[in-house]
């Protein structure tokens, strides 16, 4: 029974008016809720009877003392005055809302005291002559317990008076806040008058009306904002039912629209967000998934709802900074709920709102991803995994109950979680450990859907390969590696596809789980599990092709054959033991299995690296490090196979290849660096070991040598490497044209023709004539076949012939010089490089007969002949051009000037193309004359100034500061002397170039012109010091 306490006893018997009934009203409410102060066990655990008799036995007691005692005669005029103006007032039966609405006319009255306080309340002025002090609090300011004492009212009023009447899924339920909230849930009688809606709006209208005060409005809004907008919200925008049914009116549902757009507005904005995901609620989650969702599935009014109100804070100024703020700011207590809101926000459909949404949602994942990593693996990133792995989770037994067909997850499951995994791994782009260690339970499963969307139409295929993609990239390269050995079977266990379950297409164009049918034929079923890994292993190699560039094909490869050269290995040691030796059947099983488990990684990796060789060709190596090593896997397993004398016709041709590949790197191949020979000295004490027990000599010899290359740094260099070397390239030179594939030009060097090193035996030239010539008049007739590789045949036998110096050619000059002329026309590049050799070689031999007639067709410009035939035709005798000046060297200069001038009238020609292959000719031509430029040079150098400064296509402007670069290369420190009377016109013009053309790529040119004359004027005034001694001997 509650027994109010003597005013007396508190000290405020002095005072009088608002201030008296504050003290009061203060009292009352601390008496009236001493409840929640005594033994807390006791309410949690009081039966509901105790509890409606405790509500009962309080109000009596309030009424008989406003009733009785004269002290508390103003607070019972106030409290009637509040009365008057309440109309939501009603009475009822209910002890619960009897009870709530003296408690809200408890705190109506409060508001209006502390408003009359504030207003009669006049501070006197402060006095300048003495100290400052702080200002006097207004007598309406609550002290921290009374301020306690109105938070315990209001939290009254929210559980009696507030959440008993939201609709289930609205706001949190009771049963999920407090124990005595769950006691409490179970005492409020709805069905009795007045109904639950009006009681809901009489408790959201008395609230806001206490909330217009601000210090009461700060307690209400930042301790009951979620309840209140969840009351406002089922008050505004719930349907009705029915027209028989006693709802609001129209103009009282507006109100509480009004209402909680104002109440939106007011509130601090993250505090809003928060408080509208939380009130959105989760989504459903499959049965497997392991979080326990408090809240039940919102409404679909209002998820709607809280979509287009969190889509308004979005709108609003900083509404991004704003969202952000609220989820993270909410992931405290409230962990979990805001987890699910984010995997939510993740699924929004709006078109107009989804981008803005979904970058918020990753932005806010990643966050706490970062700062609570345990948390988001548990409550964020487990849940958007689950459909992968959900196979997984289920036991087996109960898997195999279920009937075949049985959908497991369903399309719209595994393609959102797929789309979630895009959004926040790769979109988000945050390669952190902990979020590239979450993923990979996945990625089995998530490399099982990608094979599966190559055998059809799939939306899933693009996103599960930029998934792929984007893991094997960020990933250190020990377990990108370690990844794709799982993906193929070599290396950990992979977690793919559960062996009950399968992929089975969809009606939407993506993919759904089901169980797999039983297969009884057990043939039947070998078959497919061959084929299933089979077309994984062929996915994985297209896979990898997208990962040339980075250099992971390339170690992979490499990984591969160490693998190969371990199982090799591993196998010959087990053959010898003898499989007698076994002392039971079990052991002997044992041994049998151990032996096809070999044999199937065997197979397995043979079939993985031919799909490599096959697929990766010449363009799995990127840089010198892998070809060291694919070397050195190539010379240990030659090595072993040496050692054991099984050496066989494989291994024979890769130490072949592999040592000519030493020798062609050693040889000019690859424009090698000091650090590059560091990488080499690994090679040497294989090729020591080679040169020790191979059985042939000239390996031995080769090894021997190559050994000491390496150790010299390519300063000693044997005749035996040079033709290893020269062997190796011309190889590849032939194999790279015999099969018409290519459309190089001939007249590259070997280091461009061997960028690419490819990992197969050169294949064989199917040029027969080199050993049974075909007389000269057949040749002549094959020519004009019109089978490309009959012509292009014909045209390689004739060249050949004059590089032989046959008579019977050499005497048919002019005949030979109009089908290679006429065949320089054709189309196919198979059938015009090789006419381009066959004019080259001619005019190596008859250089003053033949020039004259390449020059004038070069500079051909007559009526009826210009177009893109022509200038085609042009450029291929400027090819020629060049092809015969190599050839010439130091002779060239007998032909300078018509040459020069020839490239510098095609320089104006109106074919943009043709002019920068005139400039590309031009600077190749100065490079090689050196001194013999003479007086040319102040025509190149007018000549490239107007071409920069006047050329609108910014190719030929690439190609007219080109010629500056190759100019300078090619002199070096000659440039000081041969373009003495112009090196400044040339400075000017680069750095006028480099400041004002728009192309990047002239500038780029422009930016390594300057660079090389930098070094050649540094070298120029600082001459290297070189110590010497000179000995002179007297006579």
């Amino acid at each position: 029974m509650w027994c109010p306490h003597n005013p007396s006893e508190t000290g405020i018997v002095s005072l009088s008016g608002p201030c008296f009934a504050l003290a009061i009203l203060v009292l009352y409410v601390t008496c009236l809720f001493s409840l929640l102060g005594t033994d807390s066990g006791s309410l949690q655990t009081a039966k509901h009877a105790a509890l409606l008799e405790t509500l009962n036995s309080n109000l009596a007691a309030l009424e008989e003392k406003l009733g009785q005692d004269p002290q508390w005669n103003e607070l019972r005029r106030l409290r009637a005055e509040v009365r008057e103006q309440a109309a939501w007032l009603e009475s009822s039966t209910d002890v619960t809302w009897s009870f709530t609405c003296q408690v809200l006319l408890l705190l109506l009255s409060l508001k209006k005291c502390m408003i009359l306080l504030a207003a009669a309340y006049h501070p006197a002025k402060p006095n300048p002559r003495t100290a400052e002090a702080a200002p006097a609090l207004s007598p309406d300011t609550l002290s921290i317990s009374q301020q306690k004492t109105v938070q315990s009212a209001l939290q009254f009023v929210i559980t009696l008076g507030l959440c008993p009447y939201l609709l289930p899924g609205v706001g949190i339920p009771l049963k999920h806040r407090t124990e005595f909230s769950a006691v409490v849930q179970d005492v409020v009688s709805p069905n009795a008058a007045p109904s639950a809606l009006h009681r809901l709006h009489a408790s959201c209208t008395a609230l806001l009306q206490i909330a217009q005060h601000p210090a009461l409005g700060n307690l209400i809004l930042t301790r009951h904002l979620g309840d209140l907008i969840a009351g406002l919200c089922q008050l505004g925008f719930c349907p009705t039912k029915g027209k028989g049914e006693q709802g609001l009116t129209e103009e009282q549902r507006t109100h509480c629209r009004e209402a909680l757009k104002s109440v939106l507005d007011r509130v601090y904005q993250p505090l809003v967000v928060r408080e509208l995901l939380v009130l959105q609620g989760g989504s459903k989650q499959s049965p497997a998934q392991e979080v326990k969702q408090p809240l039940a599935q919102a409404p679909a009014w209002l998820r709607r709802l809280c979509g287009q109100l969190l889509s308004e804070r979005l709108m609003r100024p900083s509404g991004v900074q704003a969202v952000v703020r609220g989820i993270m700011e909410g992931a405290g207590s409230k962990y979990v709920l805001a987890a699910l809101s984010i995997l939510d926000l993740l699924h929004i459909q709006d078109k107009l709102t989804a981008h803005q949404f979904q970058r918020v949602a990753t932005t806010a994942l990643l966050t706490m991803a970062r700062e609570h990593p345990q948390l988001a693996v548990k409550y964020l990133l487990h849940p958007m995994l689950a459909p992968l792995l959900q196979c997984w989770d289920m036991a087996e037994l109960a898997m195999e109950d279920l009937p075949a067909g049985t959908v497991l997850v369903k399309e719209a499951e595994l393609s959102r979680c797929v789309e979630d995994v895009l959004k926040v791994y790769v979109v988000g782009n945050e390669p952190s450990d902990m979020l590239l260690e979450s993923l990979q339970p996945s990625l089995g499963v998530i490399f099982s859907l990608y094979c599966f969307t190559k055998q059809n139409v799939s939306h899933l295929r693009s996103p599960c390969q930029e998934i792929l993609l984007w893991v094997l990239e960020k990933s250190e390269r020990e377990v990108a590696l370690s990844t794709l050995e799982g993906f193929a079977g070599l290396g950990r266990t992979m977690k793919f596809l559960h062996p009950l379950c399968q992929f089975q297409v969809a009606g939407g164009g993506g993919a759904m789980i089901t169980v797999k049918e039983t297969i009884s034929d057990e043939e039947e079923a070998l078959y497919q599990k061959v084929s299933s890994e089979q077309w994984q292993m062929e996915q994985l190699v297209d896979l990898l092709t997208h990962c040339q560039k980075s250099g992971l094909a390339g170690d992979f490869f490499i990984c591969c054959l160490k693998e190969l050269t371990h199982v090799a290995a591993k196998d010959e040691a087990g053959s010898d033991a003898a499989p007698l030796s076994c002392e039971s059947l079990v052991e002997l099983e044992q041994y049998h299995s151990q032996q096809l488990v070999g044999q199937k990684k065997k197979l397995l990796v043979l079939q993985l690296v031919a799909m490599l060789c096959e697929r990766l060709s010449d363009t799995v190596f990127t840089d010198v490090v892998q070809v060291v090593e694919f070397v050195a896997v190539t010379l240990q397993r030659a090595c072993a196979s040496l050692a054991q004398g099984s050496e066989g016709t494989v291994e024979a041709q890769t130490l072949s290849m592999s040592m000519g590949l030493v020798a062609a790197m050693l040889g000019g191949a690859v424009q090698l660096k000091s650090g590059d020979f560091a990488i080499l000295k690994q090679l040497v004490p294989l090729l020591e070991e080679i040169s020790r027990i191979h059985p042939e000599p000239v390996i031995q010899q080769l090894a021997a040598d190559l050994r000491i290359t390496i150790c010299t740094h390519g300063a000693f260099s044997t005749q035996t490497v040079g033709s290893a070397a020269h062997s190796t390239l011309g190889e590849k030179i032939g194999s790279s044209r015999s099969g018409g594939q290519t459309h190089a030009n001939p007249t590259e060097s070997p280091e461009d023709k061997t960028a690419g090193l490819s990992l197969g035996p050169p294949q064989s030239n199917e040029n027969c004539t080199a050993h049974s010539p075909q007389p000269l008049q057949e040749l002549l007739l094959s020519a004009y076949d019109p089978e490309i590789p009959v012509r292009a045949a014909a045209l390689r036998g004739l060249s050949r012939l004059i590089e032989q110096r046959d008579p019977d050619g050499l005497q048919a000059q002019e005949k030979l010089l109009k089908v290679f002329l006429e065949n320089m026309e054709h189309e196919d590049s198979f059938v015009y490089l090789s006419a381009i050799q066959g004019v080259a070689l001619l005019s190596d031999v008859y250089p003053e007969q033949i020039l004259p007639c390449l020059l004038a067709q070069y500079g051909c410009t007559s009526p009826g002949t210009r177009g893109p035939q022509t200038a085609e035709t042009r450029m291929k005798v400027g090819e020629v051009l060049m092809r015969v000046t190599r050839a010439l060297g130091d002779m060239s200069c007998q032909h300078r000037a018509p040459l020069i001038h020839a490239f510098l009238r095609g320089a104006r020609d109106p074919d943009s193309t043709l002019r920068a292959s005139s400039l590309s000719n031009l600077g190749e031509l100065c490079q090689r004359l050196h001194f013999q430029l003479g007086s040319v040079v102040q025509e190149v150098t007018s000549c490239l100034t107007a071409v920069v400064k006047t050329d609108s296509e910014a190719e030929v402007r690439r190609a007219a500061v080109h010629v500056v670069v190759v100019l300078l290369r090619g002199l070096s420190e000659k440039a000081t002397e041969v373009l003495r009377d112009v090196l400044r016109d040339l400075y000017r013009l680069l750095k006028s170039v480099v400041a004002s053309d728009r192309d990047e790529v002239t500038v780029l040119h422009a930016q390594l012109a300057l660079e090389e004359l930098d070094d050649i004027m540094r070298r120029f005034l600082f001459p290297p010091q070189t110590l010497e001694k000179k000995l002179v001997v007297l006579p």
